[in-house]
């Protein structure tokens, strides 16, 4: 039995390949209207497995047609011994309702009735099973545990401490953290039903001759998945730098276009075929191939590379105290901005360098920074592409910086994506 309480959306789902292996049925949500072969539930619909009783309510806000599964254990109690709470209700968070932003009042208003209405009114032992933790941008400051209690959430959790409805609404529309590009595209995947894995070909290894007349079409992408650091010392011209080892799947189905075919660029080949897996769970299927060997066979082949100049917090710090004509450029999150920044520092998020690119004068050297390096690397691909030369960034970022001790240090920037009650909780 394969259970989804709603259209994920920050991940391609496994439902249709789990159910092609185990030949398990596949229950959904009726209103998500999906098209593959499964059977439809809705609010009172009963699933029962030997003495466990499953019962479906429709707990709507995050999604449109969210549902979630009350858990009986007959052989015990007729008392509900936990809940499948989907991405409602996460251990200390709640489900952002914003995915969907013409509708995310509405949503939120759903989102509040389904907690305080229905959810709540259930017993606190009940246990609750998310489907998401720590770091997923379904909320704003997930807990890293996998499960709670309703009644332990009651006491602690601090998006349940706003009881007024109009108060609630209001804290889950307003200056929420940006949803990448991809959620709404693997909503519609999961609607359909993704390609199972098993269709796809093995990722092909090219030679630097072969990669190069690949990579010549015009609809090529090339993503370098090297740290920041290889990238800076010696790259493809045109790629992207998103780093395996960083949020890979998030900014790669966020910044990387949909309509053109990928090669990517490694360390070996392991880990461009595990960038390949990262990709398709994030809608992006068209991973055609790797350079083999990675970089060093593409220099002792003569081709051409590009650089980016790193810097150092002291270099950085003589710079932004002297009189030099540079701008500086955080792509971190506002949140992170907000906390901690250094002085003149222009804040775009990195995703939006996209097109608020416009906004910088390409003749003037820029200086990139985020809170460790990973961002600023892919900040300083996204700018190349559109003809900035003069770029460098920080190596360590803010957090390198403020530990030398010029600057506070970033209590955000753990969490860069999550909610600005980390700062209210401490």
């Amino acid at each position: 039995m394969i259970i989804l309480t709603h259209l994920h959306a920050d991940f391609v789902s496994g439902h249709i390949d789990l159910a092609e292996r185990s030949g398990a049925e596949i229950y959904v949500p009726l209103a998500a209207e999906c098209t593959f072969q499964h059977k439809s539930v809705s609010e009172g619909y009963i699933i029962k497995l030997e003495d466990m009783r499953l019962e479906v309510i429709e707990t709507l806000g995050h999604t449109p047609e969210h549902v979630s599964y009350i858990v009986t254990d007959l052989s015990r109690g007729k008392e509900p011994v936990g809940i499948f709470v989907g991405d409602l209700l996460f251990v200390g968070d709640v489900g952002r309702p914003d995915i969907f932003p013409n509708n995310a009042e509405e949503l939120a208003g759903k989102l509040y009735d389904s907690l305080f209405n229905k959810i709540l009114k259930l017993p606190d032992h009940c246990e609750i099973y998310p489907a998401h933790g720590a770091g997923s941008l379904c909320g704003r400051s997930i807990g890293a545990k996998h499960l709670s209690t309703l009644g332990y959430e009651k006491l602690y959790n601090p998006a349940l401490q706003i009881k007024a409805r109009e108060e609630f609404i209001r804290s889950l529309t307003e200056n929420m953290p940006s949803a990448p590009d991809h959620f709404l595209r693997c909503s519609d995947i999961n609607r359909h039903g993704p390609r199972l894995l098993s269709s796809f070909a093995p990722l092909e290894e090219l030679k630097p001759q072969e990669f190069k007349e690949a990579i010549a079409d015009s609809e090529a992408v090339v993503v370098d998945i090297r740290s920041y650091s290889a990238y800076g010392g010696m790259n493809i011209g045109g790629s992207y730098n998103i780093e395996l080892r960083g949020n890979f799947p998030t900014f790669g189905g966020w910044v990387l276009p949909t309509d053109r075919d990928i090669y990517l660029v490694g360390d070996n080949y392991n880990e461009t075929v595990l960038a390949a897996l990262w990709l398709r769970r994030v809608g992006m299927d068209r991973v055609k191939g790797c350079l083999a060997g990675g970089m060093p066979p593409w220099v002792m082949s003569g081709l051409e590379t590009e650089s980016v100049q790193l810097i150092s917090t002291e270099i950085l710090h003589a710079l932004v105290t002297g009189n030099n004509p540079t701008a500086l450029i955080d792509i971190r999150t506002p949140l992170e901005y907000n906390d901690s920044h250094i002085e003149g520092a222009i804040n775009i998020p990195v995703p939006d360098l996209r097109i608020r690119y416009r906004e910088l004068d390409p003749d003037l050297p820029l200086i990139l920074i985020c809170s460790t390096g990973f961002r600023s690397g892919l900040a300083a691909s996204i700018l190349k592409q559109h003809g900035f030369k003069d770029i460098s960034h920080l190596a360590g970022g803010m957090t390198g910086y403020s530990a030398a001790g010029y600057a506070k240090k970033c209590d955000i920037c753990v969490n860069p994506h999550g909610s600005r009650f980390a700062v209210t909780i401490q």
